[in-house]
């Protein structure tokens, strides 16, 4: 289905309007989210034809912290079965999972979980960061989204989208714009009859109107590409490093338990006749 809809003009802003934009906001719950798509139908008729498609969709969010920006980064470039297996692998390693353990572990153990050099060097740079206090992650979320995005991509390892995905998934920053996001760049040239997907810096500027609930649209879209697509475009909701951690701990003593005798009646015929004959 595509839909080709005319961009609506600029419209004016008032102070109030100049004041509620220049303020953080955060999506927390769907509710947050359908309020803010709400407030934006008037800004852009076109929404209300995309959500339309869309139909109903769930906020999705990520832990926060050095957990979850490490998830991000094990998951870059990777299917999401192969990211997941890395993550949890990294997370069971570590109790608890704190920067410090990880920034000073060896790096044949972090190998050893299937992490690549580069990664490897991504989470370590990020964990010395968080030690040394060049970066404080709970503070970031305070931030507008372009200062919090200019402050996360100053990590080694961290690009636009990462930042983004931290920001969006992460913190519920309502204004996060993955601008880099294949399948969000996708979803508007279908939905808004684009003749090409439009890049990044393109991408920047078709969405300034939606300020400050450009993270709201961004799930809009997702959801909407996964109507027309029919398949999931949007990063994978990722399991807690404490969830990970209770999980392994239950494996382990599952596996640790006696086992129970098998009562005679319920043994093979075989096995019964066998004991019989002295065998």
């Amino acid at each position: 289905m595509i839909l080709i809809l005319r961009r609506p003009a600029k419209p004016a802003v008032s102070k109030d309007e100049a004041h509620h934009r220049s303020m953080t906001h955060f999506l927390h719950t769907d509710a947050d989210m359908m309020a803010a798509l709400d407030r934006l139908a008037g800004t852009d008729p076109r929404l209300a034809a995309v959500r339309e498609v869309a139909g109903t969709f769930s906020l999705r969010r990520r832990e926060g912290g050095f957990a979850g920006l490490c998830s991000i980064v094990c998951g870059q470039q990777l299917s999401t079965a192969s990211a997941a297996a890395i993550r949890n692998r990294l997370f069971a390693a570590f109790e608890p999972f704190h920067h410090d353990a990880v920034r000073t572990a060896r790096t044949d153990k972090l190998k050893r979980l299937g992490l690549s050099m580069p990664k490897i060097r991504s989470i370590k740079a990020i964990g010395k960061a968080l030690s040394d206090g060049q970066i404080d992650l709970e503070a970031v979320g305070a931030m507008d989204a372009d200062a919090a995005h200019e402050k996360l991509v100053a990590l080694h390892g961290v690009g636009p989208w990462t930042a983004d995905i931290y920001l969006l998934f992460c913190l519920g920053h309502s204004d996060a714009w993955p601008a880099g996001d294949l399948a969000l760049q996708e979803a508007a040239r279908i939905a808004f009859g684009l003749r090409k997907r439009p890049d990044a810096k393109q991408f920047i500027k078709l969405a300034e109107p939606w300020r400050p609930w450009r993270g709201a649209v961004a799930h809009l879209l997702w959801a909407y590409y996964h109507v027309v697509k029919r398949r999931d475009g949007a990063p994978e909701a990722a399991a807690s490093a404490t969830a990970v951690k209770k999980q392994a701990k239950r494996k382990i003593q599952k596996r640790a338990a006696p086992k129970r005798a098998t009562p005679k009646s319920k043994q093979p015929k075989s096995r019964q006749k066998a004991k019989r004959n002295g065998r």
